[in-house]
């Protein structure tokens, strides 16, 4: 599961027309979802600025890790293109938060009436939810879980890890976080 969101993105948009607004949130969902995609993922759904992904169907636990993985890897390394393409037109760098968690989830066709998508609901959402959020107040581009980290045999040395409180779990979660510099590193997990 991967949560991701644009860090500051109040900040950005702010003084902007609508039209630029739109234009930026269409240019962002395009290459998150096509890093989902190409990665192996699915799409679940885009909210405000921020989009939830699937990975793990019809795959193993192991191969939903790297994908996920590597869909983060791209969007960091995709994001910070289009910051550069867009920079003389925001007051701030365009920077992203991601979250990924691995575990079980109810998966199924969801909704009402012409509204019904397949989507995920359980605590592993809600974890991998908690974990974007904790990327943007870490300052770090991304934070996984160690199960994803273990799942996915990426290479974890030299990457701070941390024991979290998650709202809605008794007991702490270790995770790692990875900041931008440190992307393209540990996600390359084993084949």
């Amino acid at each position: 599961m991967l949560f991701c969101d644009i860090r500051n993105f109040t900040s950005l948009t702010e003084t902007r027309l609508p039209f630029d607004i739109v234009f930026l949130l269409n240019r962002y969902f395009a290459l998150v979802g096509k890093a989902v995609e190409q990665a192996g993922g699915r799409i679940d759904k885009f909210i405000g600025d921020g989009a939830m992904a699937l990975f793990g169907i019809g795959t193993s636990p192991g191969e939903a890790c790297r994908q996920a993985l590597k869909a983060a890897e791209t969007i960091t390394s995709e994001i910070e293109k289009l910051g550069t393409e867009l920079a003389d037109e925001l007051t701030i760098p365009l920077q992203i938060a991601i979250g990924i968690h691995f575990g079980p989830a109810v998966v199924g066709t969801m909704g009402y009436g012409r509204v019904r998508n397949l989507t995920a609901v359980g605590d592993t959402v809600n974890v991998a939810s908690r974990l974007e959020s904790a990327a943007k107040e870490f300052e770090a581009a991304l934070v996984i879980s160690e199960p994803v980290a273990d799942l996915s045999g990426a290479d974890m040395r030299g990457i701070e890890s941390r024991d979290i409180s998650v709202r809605g779990r008794a007991l702490p979660l270790k995770v790692y976080v990875i900041h931008k510099e440190q992307a393209g590193g540990p996600l390359n997990g084993k084949a």
